[in-house]
């Protein structure tokens, strides 16, 4: 379905923005696997979340899903309770749902296959097939190293499992299957990545450790076998990452001012926020609390004057996701603006560098993609056009904010696609433009 957006007036008001879409994930996954009941509140209702739902639901574990007051209870069954499912368990477009359910997965005495979308159907999956397959599982790629997997659990070894890229995903993959293991499980990426899973992990009951590698730059995470976890009361921030979009919208328009409140600044999350700050961005954080050992705050955004930066080495991980509405920043700031090490975004929803640079170039902005990145001058002015968002949700959003300030409207073809992780996002941003 295609959204129009026009340019409007300066940008006011509050707004909370949706549950933590990483954390709504979890509160499921480790729920359904511990003793008890789990009860996630703001709980993200969202395509990519209701199908982590669907997917327990089919191996017998009962959800309670309260729409009204975004609210999900999981009557979890320990970490042996699962039933063989009887039908594919669909992971939809969530690569989260497909690469954490993989290790659960991987320590059932059961077989199962974990299935998709036709976009989720084109995301590498070898970077978790061969650790899962290195702890013992039988892990087979039915699409030439993507989904349809079929997994054989069971029998598993601890390992330690040296990723060659910072995935969260991957990380906490392994880490789930290291509680079905022998041995202690310990996972090695170069970077420190999103760790929602320690942390959450951690609060149920596993005993999870954290630590810098021997390598520069580089982080260990390692989680011992069979713990007793129990249900937990969890309240779910709100995602930064949808915050972003809304940071970058009053950051451009002229005049603005607004306040989002209670999201999620988990430091390994946070990146946006740093690079904001580089380019000259106006946020204050105000009012900042703990829970679970993740923080969360108020965030008060002025429209600033900015200016090009470069963002690069162990930032991208905590900010991957915000890459293409960083991006958008950069063709409105001043100077010139170089994005590297973010490979990663070539293997998203879509091919994010090579998207955004032909929707940020057919609205006028001077952006160029690179191998793991961008080189972006900005100052031009945008003007509207037709632009798809070729059905990944990250890129509508951008594209939402990039036209706030265009000359003429943007058509955004597939704009529905915020149905993944924000359903309501265009008639959020609607309130602070009257």
């Amino acid at each position: 379905m295609d959204q129009i957006v026009k340019a409007s007036g300066p940008l006011r008001g509050e707004i909370q923005v949706p549950g933590d879409k990483s954390i709504s994930h979890r509160a499921v996954l480790f729920g359904a696997i511990s003793e008890g009941n789990t009860e996630a509140s703001q709980f993200l209702m969202s395509a990519d979340c209701l199908s982590t739902i669907s997917c327990f639901e089919k191996m017998g574990i009962p959800i309670s899903v309260d729409r009204e007051h975004d609210t999900v209870t999981v009557h979890g069954k320990g970490l042996h309770g699962l039933k063989a499912p009887e039908e594919v368990l669909d992971s939809g477009n969530s690569g989260t749902t497909t690469r954490l359910l993989a290790g659960i997965l991987a320590g059932q005495s059961f077989s199962s296959i974990l299935d998709g979308d036709d976009s989720l159907r084109s995301r590498p999956m070898k970077r978790i097939i061969q650790p899962l397959t290195a702890m013992g599982a039988s892990v087979q790629s039915l699409n030439q190293g993507s989904v349809p997997l079929r997994i054989e659990g069971g029998n598993l070894h601890g390992i330690h499992y040296e990723s060659p890229v910072a995935s969260a995903q991957v990380k906490s993959c392994v880490l789930l299957a290291g509680l079905y293991a022998e041995g202690e499980t310990t996972v090695s990426e170069p970077a420190l990545s999103r760790n929602h899973s320690e942390l959450m992990l951690s609060g149920f009951g596993a005993e999870v450790s954290s630590r810098r590698g021997e390598k520069p730059g580089s982080f260990e995470a390692s989680i011992k076998p069979g713990p007793r976890l129990r249900g937990q009361k969890v309240l779910v921030p709100g995602d930064i990452s949808s915050a972003a979009y809304f940071i970058a919208a009053a950051l451009i328009t002229p005049g603005s001012e607004i306040l989002i409140r209670q999201v999620g600044i988990n430091p390994t999350r946070a990146g946006i926020l740093k690079a904001v700050s580089a380019m000259g961005g106006d946020i204050s954080i105000l009012n900042q609390t703990s829970q679970g050992g993740e923080c969360s705050a108020d965030l008060l955004v002025r429209s600033s004057s900015l200016h090009g930066t470069t963002i690069e080495g162990e930032l991208i991980p905590a900010l991957i996701d915000e890459l293409p509405v960083i991006a958008v920043l950069a063709a409105y700031a001043e100077g010139e603006t170089i994005i590297r090490d973010a490979q990663e975004l070539r293997v998203k929803e879509s091919d994010r560098i090579a998207v955004t640079e032909k929707v940020l170039s057919a609205m006028g902005a001077d952006i160029q993609g690179t191998e793991d990145g961008f080189l972006i001058h900005g100052g031009k002015a945008l003007h509207g056009a037709r632009v798809s968002s070729h059905q990944d949700h990250r890129i509508a959003m951008s594209l939402a904010v990039a036209a706030q300030n265009a000359e003429g409207e943007v058509i955004i073809e597939d704009g529905d696609a915020v149905r993944i992780s924000y359903p309501d996002f265009f008639r959020d941003l609607e309130k602070l433009r009257r």
